[in-house]
C-alpha cells in the first residue's frame, strides 16, 4: 500500500473508484429491473410469481458456489484481467433474456447461464480493486464505489418502465445489456487498475505480500462469522423486499409510474447513504455504523405492514430503506477487510459474498413463495423486521478491529499468491 495520506490515495485511486462504480451498477441492473418485468412476463406466459422470482435465486446461487474460487483468481490475476471480459460476456447474457419463449425449462437454463457469467463482474472484482488501492480513505472510497447499485436503483425503475411500455419487455433487456453494459465497458477499459497492474519496471517478478489472516485463521475468526451471519440474514430479507417492492406498491393502489418514481427516491437516498456511511466508517467504530445501518431497515418492513396507506410514512420508509440499501455491501466489505486484512482478501471476501449471493437469491424466492401460499406479503415483512434487528445486534457485538502491519515485498522470485 502506498503511503502519503488520504489525499495521495485519492490522486492515484479515483479512476479505480469510477470504474468500480460503473461495474457495481451494471451488476445490479437486472436485479433492480426484475420487479418491472414480473407483470409483463406474467401476462405473456401465465407464470406464477414463485416461478418469476426464482430466476435471481438461481443466478445468485450459482455465483455463491463460484465466488470463493473466483476470489482466488482475483488474488492471482487482478481485477482488470478478469473484469473486462466479464463485462463483455455479461452484456450478451443480459440481451439473452429477450429470447425467452415461455418455456420454464428454457427460463431456468438461461438463469443458470446468466449466473455463471455474472460471477465475472460480481462485487468481489470491484471491491478488491478499491480496497487494495485505499487504506486511510477506504470507507469513503468503498462508499463511492457502491453508489453503483444506488445509481441503478435510481435510474432503472423509470427507465425500465419507459422501455417496457414504449418498446416491449424484450427490447428492454437488449437496451439494458448493450446500453448500460457498453458504458460500463468503456469506463472499465479506461480506468480499472489494481496492484497487479502496477508492476516493477524491468519486468521483475517481485510481488507484494499484504498483511492479514491466512485462510485457516479466517475460518476460525468469530468476528468474521458474526459479519457473515448478519450479512446473510439482512441481505436475504432486504433483497427479497426490493424485488417485490414494486408489486407490493402497485397492489396497494399506487400507479405504476408513481411506484417507479418512489423506488427512484429510495435510490437517491441510497447514494447519500453510501457517502455518509463511508465517512462514518472512516471516523467511528465501524461496527457501530454497521449495526445502526443494518438495524434501521426494520422500519421499512413495519411501515409496509401497518402504514401502507399513508404516503408520508411510505416515503419516509423508502428513504430509510434506500439509505441503508447499498451500504450493506459496503459495510460487509469494510468489515471483512478490517478483520481479515488484505493477504487473502479476494478469497475471503469471495466466500463472504457467496453467502450474500445465496441470501440475495433465497430472499426473492421466499417472498414469492410466501405470497403464493399466504395470499400476501405480511408474514415475509414481519420476518424481515425481526431479521434486520438481529443482524444489527450481531454487528454491535463485534470486538475492536485489529491493526495490521505494513505490507512487505516478497523476495522469492516467481512466487505466486
Amino acid at each position: 500500500m502506498a503511503h502519503g495520506g488520504a489525499l495521495q490515495e485519492w490522486k492515484r485511486g479515483w479512476p479505480v473508484v469510477v470504474a468500480a462504480m460503473a461495474g457495481f451498477s451494471f451488476f445490479s441492473v437486472l436485479i433492480s429491473a426484475t420487479g418491472l418485468f414480473i407483470e409483463p412476463l406474467e401476462r405473456a406466459f401465465g407464470w406464477d410469481r414463485a416461478t418469476l422470482s426464482m430466476g435471481p435465486a438461481i443466478a445468485t446461487g450459482v455465483t455463491a458456489l463460484l465466488s470463493p474460487f473466483y476470489g482466488a483468481l482475483i488474488d492471482r490475476f487482478g481485477s482488470r484481467r478478469l473484469g473486462l471480459p466479464g463485462v463483455v460476456v455479461t452484456m450478451g447474457a443480459t440481451c439473452m433474456f429477450a429470447f425467452a419463449s415461455g418455456s420454464k425449462l428454457q427460463w431456468v437454463v438461461m438463469w443458470i447461464a446468466f449466473g455463471l457469467i455474472l460471477t465475472s463482474i460480481k462485487s468481489t472484482i470491484w471491491t478488491t480493486a478499491v480496497a487494495g488501492t485505499f487504506d486511510k480513505g477506504r470507507g469513503l472510497a468503498l462508499g463511492l464505489a457502491v453508489t453503483g447499485p444506488a445509481i441503478a436503483q435510481t435510474l432503472v425503475p423509470p427507465l425500465g418502465n419507459f422501455l417496457i411500455e414504449s418498446f416491449g419487455w424484450r427490447a428492454a433487456y437488449v437496451w439494458f445489456g448493450l446500453g448500460w453494459g457498453g458504458v460500463t465497458l468503456l469506463l472499465c477499459w479506461l480506468f480499472l487498475r489494481d496492484a497487479h497492474d502496477r508492476r516493477p519496471k524491468g519486468g521483475g517478478t517481485v510481488r507484494t505480500v499484504l498483511p492479514g489472516l491466512h485462510k485457516r485463521e479466517a475460518l476460525r475468526s468469530v468476528a468474521l462469522l458474526q459479519v457473515a451471519v448478519s450479512s446473510f440474514v439482512v441481505m436475504m430479507m432486504t433483497i427479497g423486499l426490493s424485488i417485490h417492492l414494486f408489486p407490493i406498491l402497485t397492489e396497494a393502489g399506487v400507479a405504476r409510474g408513481e411506484a417507479a418514481w418512489l423506488l427512484s427516491l429510495g435510490g437517491i437516498a441510497g447514494i447519500v447513504g453510501k457517502l455518509v456511511t463511508g465517512a462514518l466508517l472512516d471516523r467511528f467504530r465501524p461496527n457501530w455504523t454497521g449495526s445502526l445501518t443494518m438495524g434501521v431497515t426494520a422500519v421499512t418492513f413495519v411501515v409496509l405492514i401497518r402504514f401502507l396507506d399513508s404516503m408520508p410514512a411510505l416515503i419516509a420508509a423508502l428513504v430509510i430503506n434506500g439509505y441503508a440499501a447499498g451500504s450493506k455491501t459496503q459495510i460487509t466489505a469494510f468489515l471483512t477487510a478490517g478483520y481479515a486484512g488484505m493477504r487473502n482478501f479476494g478469497m475471503i471476501y469471495g466466500a463472504m459474498s457467496a453467502l450474500v449471493a445465496l441470501a440475495s437469491g433465497l430472499g426473492p424466492w421466499i417472498a414469492g413463495k410466501v405470497y403464493d401460499t399466504a395470499g400476501g406479503y405480511e408474514p415475509f415483512l414481519w420476518a424481515g423486521a425481526i431479521g434486520c434487528v438481529l443482524g444489527g445486534a450481531l454487528l454491535l457485538a463485534l470486538p475492536p478491529m485489529p491493526r495490521w502491519d505494513a505490507s512487505e515485498p516478497d523476495d522469492q522470485a516467481g512466487a505466486v499468491s
